[in-house]
């Protein structure tokens, strides 16, 4: 089994530490941050499987953190972590897109099997893709960004990021736009009529200087969705 990583975002250091040790003892990979801001970039830069977010941090706090985070990293699973117990604290929480709400203090054993739900709920995601060679260049996944044989270099949004991580994952075969909503949008592609799948495709495909009209890196399959050109992904 892989082992799953988790981003731990806890000002107090006791209960941080405290959460660092169960977590590692448990099996599980951790990264921390120690307020808002560093917690946000931390889920946007690492390769985290899982967030325990606290809600009250310096600086920027943690319902302003899950705000943005489920603007830009929508399928990314939240656990808020707080002393805030109050029903009206809960329901902002879960309405901000928390996947549950863990009220301090409580007990090791039970934050375990929450993260073991939250985790087993979440959309599936393919294991890592670290570098995608392309003619002319080459994607770096660990470090979002391209570069290219002339020396330029463009970085990726996390989106794009995502977006090309499953294309080259599955490099090779061509991967409907329902796939692409569920797997790296987290959507119910029901009844979802957008042009967002194929707006990503054309910034991505702008990066890459891909040619638009004739590509030949991220393929348009007629009738079935879009495929990265079989190479070499690793």
């Amino acid at each position: 089994m892989d082992c799953k990583r988790i981003l731990v975002v806890e000002d107090d250091a006791a209960i941080r530490r405290g959460l660092i040790d169960a977590l590692g003892f448990a099996g599980y990979a951790t990264v921390e941050a120690t307020e808002g801001a560093a917690g946000l970039a931390a889920a946007l830069e690492s390769d985290c499987d899982l967030m325990l977010l606290d809600l009250v941090l310096p600086g920027r706090d943690g319902l302003a953190v899950l705000r943005e985070i489920r603007a830009l990293r929508r399928t990314l699973p939240v656990i808020v972590l707080t002393a805030r117990g109050s029903e009206d604290d809960r329901v902002r929480g879960l309405a901000l897109g928390a996947d549950d709400y863990v009220v301090k203090p409580f007990s090791i054993k039970e934050l375990l099997a929450r993260i073991e739900a939250v985790l087993r709920r979440a959309p599936a995601r393919p294991p890592a893709v670290r570098r995608v060679p392309f003619e002319g260049g080459l994607a770096d996944l660990e470090r979002h960004e391209i570069s290219f044989d002339d020396g330029d270099r463009c970085e990726l949004s996390e989106r794009e990021w995502q977006l090309l991580h499953y294309l080259a994952f599955h490099a090779g075969r061509a991967v409907s736009r329902d796939e692409l909503l569920a797997r790296v949008w987290g959507l119910d592609p029901a009844g979802i009529t957008t042009r967002t799948i194929d707006m990503h495709i054309a910034r991505l495909r702008e990066k890459l200087r891909d040619d638009k009209a004739n590509p030949r890196i991220v393929l348009t399959v007629r009738g079935q969705g879009y495929m990265l050109a079989a190479g070499s992904p690793s």
